[in-house]
């Protein structure tokens, strides 16, 4: 879970939980991740927060976003 009184920001300490489930196998290439909603219950953190995420994950070329369809596990992720 997220640690609000951490010093590093909860969209990052998000993006590292979901990068871990990457990671694990749990969430699978080329598969949805959970959506803003769901991440956003989950971790109980705002929809900004999530929003940041997700973009950071993007940014490390884990997940990929496809327009009015959501956002995916890159297929190679990481690279």
């Amino acid at each position: 879970m997220v640690d609000p009184l951490s010093p590093t920001p909860l969209y990052v300490q998000v993006a590292d939980l979901v990068a871990k489930r990457i990671a694990d196998g749990e969430l699978a290439p080329l598969r949805p991740i959970p959506s803003e909603s769901q991440l956003q219950q989950e971790y109980g953190v705002a929809r900004g927060t999530v929003r940041q995420a997700v973009r950071l994950l993007r940014e490390r070329g884990l997940v990929m976003t496809v327009p009015q369809r959501g956002t995916y596990v890159a297929e190679k992720p990481g690279q």
